[in-house]
C-alpha cells in the first residue's frame, strides 16, 4: 500500500479521549482503553503504512501466523457445512420491516429444505435468516467481524465464530456456501456480490447461484449492469446468467434448490 497520510489512522482523538496510536507498539498498548474508544482492528493494523518510528519491523511478517491461524480454526469448525448458503443484508433492517419477515422466510425454507444458514452473524437482515433456520431445526451459523465497535452475535445461532481478519471471513463464506441471497444493504453487502460475481466470471467458483432479493431495491442497479457495463463491453451477457432477482421466499429457496441439485455432480471450486 501507497505511503499517504489519508490511510493512516489520525494521532489527534476527538476532546475527553485518548490519542490514536502513531505506532503498532503504542495500538497494542491501548488494547485496553476504556469503553468508547475507537480501537484500532487487527485489519487496520495490518493495512497501515508502516511509520518511520515503528520498532516492531517485522510485525507483519509474524502477523502471517495469526492470519493462519485464524484459516486453520475457520476451515476446522465449519468443516461439516456441505448444504451452506449464505445469506447478506443490512445490520439495521429492524424487525417490523417486510425485508426482515421476508429474510427470516428464507432461511426457514432453506433449513426446512435441508441447507445450512451462514451469516454475518449481526443483527437486522443477518438475525432474520438465523431466526429463521433456527425456527427450522437447521444449522444456523455466524461469522462475525471484529469491528472497531462491537458486533454482537444475535441469539439464533448454533455456531459463531468471531474473525479478525475480513479476507479470512470472506473465504469461508466462499468456501462453505453452495448459494448467496442478497437483501437490501450497504457497502458490506455490495462487497459480498461483487466479490461472488468476480470469482464466477473467472472461473474460480462454479455452480453458484446469486439471489437478489428485492426488486424495487435492486433494480436501478442491474439496469446500470445491463445498459452501461454490459452496452460498454466491460462484461459479457453470461457473466449475468446466474443473477435471480425476486421478490418471493419460495421463488428465492426454489432457484437454490434447483440449480444447486442441478449442479451437485460437477462440484463447486471453493
Amino acid at each position: 500500500m501507497a505511503s499517504t497520510k489519508s490511510k493512516r489512522p489520525r494521532t489527534t482523538a476527538p476532546e475527553g479521549k485518548p490519542d490514536l496510536p502513531k505506532t503498532v507498539a503504542e495500538a497494542k498498548e491501548l488494547e485496553a482503553a476504556p469503553p468508547g474508544y475507537w480501537r484500532l482492528t487487527d485489519d487496520e493494523i495490518l493495512l497501515r503504512s508502516p511509520e518511520p518510528e515503528d520498532e516492531l519491523k517485522t510485525s507483519d511478517s509474524w502477523r502471517v501466523f495469526r492470519i493462519m491461524g485464524e484459516f486453520v480454526n475457520g476451515f476446522d469448525e465449519l468443516a461439516t457445512i456441505t448444504r451452506g448458503v449464505s445469506i447478506f443484508g443490512s445490520a439495521r433492517t429492524h424487525e417490523d420491516d417486510p425485508m426482515y419477515k421476508a429474510a427470516h422466510e428464507v432461511g426457514y425454507l432453506l433449513g426446512a429444505a435441508g441447507f445450512e444458514i451462514i451469516t454475518g452473524g449481526g443483527p437486522g437482515i443477518m438475525q432474520a435468516a438465523n431466526h429463521g433456520a433456527h425456527d427450522a431445526g437447521a444449522k444456523s451459523v455466524g461469522c462475525n467481524i471484529e469491528l472497531p465497535f462491537e458486533q454482537i452475535p444475535n441469539p439464533y445461532l448454533t455456531k459463531t465464530l468471531t474473525f479478525k481478519y475480513f479476507m479470512v471471513r470472506k473465504t469461508m463464506f466462499i468456501k462453505y456456501s453452495n448459494a448467496y441471497i442478497i437483501f437490501p444493504g450497504g457497502f458490506g453487502t455490495m462487497d459480498e456480490l461483487f466479490e461472488a460475481l468476480t470469482l464466477i466470471q473467472t472461473r474460480k467458483i462454479r455452480n453458484f447461484p446469486v439471489v437478489l432479493f428485492g426488486s424495487h431495491y435492486w433494480q436501478g442497479l442491474l439496469q446500470w449492469l445491463t445498459t452501461t457495463m454490459l452496452n460498454e463491453k466491460m462484461i459479457n451477457a453470461e457473466d449475468l446468467s446466474l443473477i435471480h432477482l425476486t421478490d418471493s421466499p419460495k421463488d428465492a429457496v426454489d432457484f437454490i434448490v434447483r440449480t444447486c441439485y442441478e449442479g451437485i455432480d460437477n462440484g463447486k471450486n471453493g
